[in-house]
Order: structure tokens, then sequence, then C-alpha cells
């Protein structure tokens, strides 16, 4: 794992993100689209994880902290390189933000379909909630 670099996304990483999350996560989001991931990077710089070997996307995760919670979306792995410590790496890299910003506990919005993610989220200490239900309504200008 020595050639893995995590960092934090910039503005010019964007489109790449935007590319990578069509190979490598399920399921979009209102928010998928490069008006809503520059007003997250421009806001909260740190806040989009990104994990790259030999100068290539390999992973990326979305570490949201709102002051009072800790949120994580996006965790992706490119299928050629998963189950190599990446997910692992990059939920570390989150986990250490969100201590130095004062946060108790993540929280990760995985889709009720999506097998594979649930495995990962277990194997990294992550355990569902399934008193809660997500209630969700788009917002319109």
């Amino acid at each position: 794992m020595s050639d893995l670099r995590i960092r934090p996304a910039g503005p010019e990483d964007l489109d790449t993100v935007l590319a990578f999350w069509k190979t490598a996560a399920e399921g979009t989001s209102i928010s998928d689209d490069r008006d809503g991931v520059e007003r997250l990077v421009t806001r909260d710089p740190e806040a989009l994880i990104l994990a790259e070997r030999g100068g290539e996307l390999v992973g990326t995760v979305i570490a949201g902290f709102d002051g009072w919670r800790c949120h994580l979306y996006r965790l992706a792995v490119h299928p050629d390189q998963r189950r190599r410590g990446i997910g692992s790496a990059l939920l570390t890299a989150a986990g250490e933000r969100f201590v130095r910003l004062g946060g108790r506990r993540g929280d990760a919005m995985v889709l009720v379909g999506n097998e594979r993610a649930q495995h990962a989220w277990r194997a990294a200490g992550y355990e569902p909630q399934e008193q809660w239900r997500r209630w969700v309504k788009p917002l319109t200008g």
C-alpha cells in the first residue's frame, strides 16, 4: 500500500471523479453532477477524499461534517482494485478527519440492494440501523 496516495480532491479533479463514479460507484444522486460536486469542494475542500495509485484514481469517499454529524458518501473503489485495502485506507482518512473536527460517530448511506457494499461496511465496523428510514424531498429553487 506504500504506493497508495490519499489526498483531498481539488477543482481540477472533478471531471475525473464524475467519470470514475460511473465505473466504480453504485447508483446515482441528484448531486452527482459537476455543479453539485463543485459546490461540495468549494464549501469544504477536504470533504472529497481521493485514493490514487500510479497517478490513476482508484478510490473515493466523501467525508462530510456539518458540525454535528459525520456523514460518509460515495465510498467507491475501482472494480479492478477492490480487496486491496483502498476502501479501508479511505475510511481511515475519513475517520481521522472526523476526529480532527470533533466528530463522534460516522454514518454511511448504503443502497439496500448493494450487498457488496453492505459487506464492506460491516467489515469496516459499521452496523445497520434498521429502525431508521431515510426521508427525502428534492428541493426546487
